[in-house]
């Protein structure tokens, strides 16, 4: 059992950068990948990043390539993502979850655990 609850999450103007954490419980967090996820108003959720279990490789949806990293610290329990050049079409309420597979996983349906998520403003 995971439970994930993130933080970091705010108001921020267009350009700008925010960073997000998910912190997990359970002495398992090393074992699992992680993913973030974002979904704004009337839209569906939709993949932003994913990193293995021992961080050695992450993947990234088209849209925030080369502006979001993604890491962790399996020592801290913890997952981060940092998000710089902030645009508008960021906005979302964005979610951590926790996966017990391995490789790139990118659908939602695999993984097991989700936080409540932490919403994200970001102003033109």
């Amino acid at each position: 059992q995971v439970q994930l609850v993130e933080s970091g999450g705010g108001l921020v103007q267009a350009g700008g950068s925010l960073r997000l954490s998910c912190a997990a419980s359970g002495h398992t967090f090393r074992w699992y990948a992680m993913g973030w996820f974002r979904q704004a108003p009337g839209k569906e959720r939709e993949f932003v990043a994913h990193i293995t279990w021992g961080g050695d490789s992450t993947y990234y949806a088209d849209s925030v390539k080369g502006r979001f990293t993604i890491s962790r610290d399996n020592a801290k329990n913890t997952v981060y993502l940092q998000m710089n050049s902030l645009k508008p079409e960021d906005t979302a309420v964005y979610y951590c979850a926790a996966s017990p597979k391995v490789g790139v996983i990118i659908a939602g349906r695999e993984y097991n655990y989700w936080g409540q998520g932490t919403q994200v403003l970001v102003s033109s």
